[in-house]
């Protein structure tokens, strides 16, 4: 019987395993990142043009495309999405323009359409708000080329083009409404001499808002006199626009030229990465890594000398005189590794800040790989959100070693709370947005279908995982401390004002805070006002900057507190680096009044929504750092010298 069982496991191995790997074969072969695999055209070949949301800096919530009356296609088509994409608001969808590789079109009519009250109203508001329209071809998104005269003619790019512009006629103060109605884009390629087939390496537009006129009465053959390709005549100014006012006709046109280029499509996203002042933003990131280096090294430094010449001290101690008359940390060893209040609450912190660590240090090292580049739209938010999800076995696993360590028996009860605090309360904060973003009809509310999607990955893996982390965790023996707990606690001394518990955990912060400090500027500007952040190296390097400085602040902080013989460091330890979340949101608060423009209520109710979660989640992070630096420290230290 077992040999006959050997039979059947040895044909199934024959079996199975070159079909599992002819699979793997063909799922190499098939896979490729998106955004990644160059597409090759030959004349003639059709262009895919699709319209993306409609975005604004000044009130951040974005809309659809064809929330707006623009000329649809005979079908509208949703592109397919991935998770990120629908967080962001992303709505791709087809269009109307029809593309032939290297066909110029001129003046080519799209639709024509009459406003009434409503939809001119509509167009009026987004103008107001300073909508831009985003569209999408082979993957780059549409940029405006705005010449700068100031840096010696250089050109920079602005994502989408506006809906319209408000302005006035000569000699008039009244203030009218002009949509850009004529669009006139340039596809640049790189031609392969060999194949004759060609890349897009680059998708530009410069609109023109332009009152159309025509002969007779207008059906499908009439031909434009404002615009018209048989006598050459095209659009190359907005001398006459076209107004936005009820009962008015509109026109919409476009032309297409093709350019071809010397730029390989490997390098096609430079122009669009190197949008600002390149040169300022690598000198102050390096100038903030130099600072932040050299006080770490002196920090550093100070502690190991200080640290030496302390155990080398108690360790020469002889009589039990002078070990009475020796004050400093070597007193509290008796209550050092006491058990703190709401213990629990500290286990389940420290768990969620594990999970986080975990997630965004894979992140990083994905982003500075290439794998999560702009040209992959949402992959980086897709990236978080599963490793977030798998990173809860961690969680559940640190959470429950420092349970047990502390004496602590119900680790089931504990691990929920790991699994669902800190996401629960993200969460709620996230419906909440959600639904005034909801409330404001706009394509960036999340749809209940994915909504359900998370709450499924929440509950269906997370949770699972964080059980099995905490299982295994609890299984393991517990962590010994290196001296043994009074029955008894000692009483703390009165403790000077600069080591006053609020006082000193608000000063450790300043120093994690000063090594984000001008990258988060950056980050900012590219979340909230519409631009690219491709700097995933420097990002990198800063955020082992923030590690290194967390750990060596909180460090320093707790040595002066054990040797003012207060040894209630469990949690202190915890908020001293955690406290950077506070200077964090206020320095959002001070961003959010000097450089964005957002006058709508609900605009900054999302702004400060998203922003408290972001210094929630920063608070978790850096607190779990400067706790797991101390928690090392201390048993360093304990573990050094003699006691009796």
């Amino acid at each position: 019987m077992e040999s006959g069982s050997r039979s059947m496991h040895r044909l199934t191995a024959t079996i199975i395993w070159p079909i599992l790997f002819l699979f793997l074969i063909h799922a190499a072969h098939c896979f490729y990142l998106p955004g990644v695999a160059p597409e090759d055209f030959q004349k003639g070949d059709p262009l895919k043009v699709k319209v993306n949301k409609l975005t604004s800096i000044k009130t951040q919530l974005p809309y659809s495309y064809y929330s707006l009356p623009f000329c649809p296609p005979e079908k509208i088509v949703d592109s397919a999405e991935n998770l990120g994409e629908v967080l962001r608001g992303d709505r791709i969808e087809n269009s109307p323009y029809v593309f032939k590789m290297r066909e110029p079109h001129m003046c080519t009519v799209l639709c024509r359409i009459t406003l009434d009250a409503k939809t001119a109203k509509l167009f009026k508001e987004k103008i107001d708000d300073e909508y831009r329209v985003n569209m999408i071809l082979d993957n780059l998104p549409l940029v405006v080329p705005i010449r700068r005269l100031d840096q010696d003619s250089s050109t920079v790019y602005q994502l989408g083009y506006h809906v319209g512009l408000k302005g006035q006629y000569s000699g008039s103060k009244e203030e009218k409404y002009f949509i850009h109605n004529h669009l006139a884009f340039t596809v640049k390629y790189h031609r392969d001499p060999q194949t004759d087939s060609a890349r897009i390496v680059g998708f530009e537009v410069k609109p023109y808002s332009i009152k159309h006129e025509y002969e007779g009465k207008w059906n499908e053959k009439s031909r434009l006199t404002t615009c018209d390709p048989h006598n050459k005549r095209t659009v190359v100014n907005s001398n006459t626009p076209q107004e936005v006012e009820a009962k008015k006709e509109i026109i919409f046109t476009y032309d297409v030229e093709y350019q071809e280029s010397d730029v390989k499509w490997a390098s096609r996203w430079d122009a669009y990465l190197l949008m600002n002042d390149d040169q300022i933003h690598w000198f102050s990131i390096v100038n903030s890594l130099m600072i932040v280096l050299f006080l770490s090294g002196m920090v550093a430094m100070i502690m190991l000398r200080t640290l030496y010449r302390d155990i080398s001290r108690y360790n020469e101690l002889e009589t039990q005189e002078e070990a009475q008359e020796e004050t400093g940390w070597k007193l509290v060893h008796g209550d050092v590794f006491r058990p703190p209040s709401n213990s629990d609450l500290l286990c389940v912190y420290v768990g969620t800040g594990v999970q986080f660590l975990g997630m965004v240090l894979v992140t990083m090292i994905f982003a500075v790989f290439g794998f999560l580049s702009p040209s992959n739209r949402g992959g980086l938010m897709t990236a978080m959100l599963l490793l977030w999800v798998f990173m809860g076995i961690f969680a559940g696993y640190a959470s429950a070693r420092l349970y047990k360590m502390f004496k602590g028996a119900e680790w089931k009860k504990l691990a929920f709370r790991t699994a669902c605090m800190f996401p629960g309360i993200v969460f709620a904060i996230f419906f909440v947005l959600n639904a005034i973003i909801w409330g404001q009809k706009s394509s960036g509310a999340v749809p209940f279908g994915t909504m359900f999607a998370l709450v499924l990955m929440w509950f269906g893996i997370s949770v699972p995982l964080v059980f099995v982390g905490g299982y295994v965790g609890f299984k393991k023996p517990a962590i010994e401390d290196p001296v043994k707990t009074n029955k008894i606690p000692r009483q703390i001394p009165e403790q000077a004002w600069y080591m006053n518990p609020t006082f000193s955990i608000l000063i450790g912060g300043i120093l994690p805070f000063g090594a984000v400090f001008i990258e988060l500027f950056f980050i900012l500007t590219s979340i909230w006002l519409n631009q690219f952040y491709y700097i995933f190296g420097f990002l990198f390097l800063v955020f082992i900057i923030l590690l290194i400085t967390c750990a060596e602040i909180t460090i320093v902080l707790c040595y002066f507190q054990l040797c003012s013989e207060d040894y209630l460091w469990w949690w202190r330890s915890y908020l001293t680096s955690g406290s950077s979340a506070l200077y964090l949101f206020l320095y959002a608060t001070f961003y959010f009044f000097t450089k964005l423009e957002i006058t709508k209520l609900v605009s900054g109710l999302l702004y400060f929504g998203y922003m408290l979660i972001a210094s929630y989640a920063f608070f978790v992070l850096t607190g779990t750092i400067g706790f797991y630096a101390c928690f090392w420290f201390t048993r360093l230290i304990y573990s050094s010298v003699k006691i009796d």
